[in-house]
Formats: C-alpha cells, structure tokens, sequence
C-alpha cells in the first residue's frame, strides 16, 4: 500500500508518460489483464486510458486492472489513470519511506 507521499512521488513521475493501453469497448479481458501485468513487471509505472466507447468508467477499470495484477492506482484523472507496481527483476523506482 502505498502512502501519500510515495503517491506524489509517482504521481510527478508519470506526469511525463504517455498512456501505453487503451481500455475500449470490449472492455477489460484476460489479454488485457496479461499485457498490463508484464508491462508493469517491466516498466513498474504505466499510464492507461479508457475510451469514450468503454462500458466501463476509468475509475472502475483502474480498480480492476490493479486488483487482478496487484498492482496500486497512483491516480485517476478524466480518461487516464496511473498504475504502480514494484518489479522483481527490472526494480528501477526508488520510493521515498
């Protein structure tokens, strides 16, 4: 769990991210779940989207992305959300205690 500096702390870091999956009308799937969870693994920090066809809002699919990758939600503003999660092997974010 991350606290409110940490959250800050990613919050600046991901400011200059572009958003690397898009969340459409098909919704959220298992691929989608796969593809997020290896890019966190590689990268720790990914900006997502959801479209405006989306069934679901970008809250609710922030929430559920991190909840099936185990993955903590950094922010969500509008369409985009920010996701973090600690990698084993490609650990690059140092967070502040």
């Amino acid at each position: 769990m991350l606290n409110s500096r940490q959250r800050a702390q990613l919050r600046g870091l991901a400011n200059s991210l572009d958003a690397i999956f898009q969340v459409g009308k098909g919704g959220l799937n298992e691929q989608l779940y796969k593809q997020v969870s290896e890019a966190l693994e590689a990268r720790e920090l990914i900006k997502l989207r959801v479209l405006e066809t989306s069934p679901v809002t970008s809250r609710e699919a922030a929430d559920a992305i991190a909840k099936e990758t185990g993955a903590d939600v950094v922010q969500v503003i509008g369409y985009r959300f920010v996701l973090y999660k600690e990698s084993k092997e490609h650990k690059s974010i140092v967070l502040v205690k």
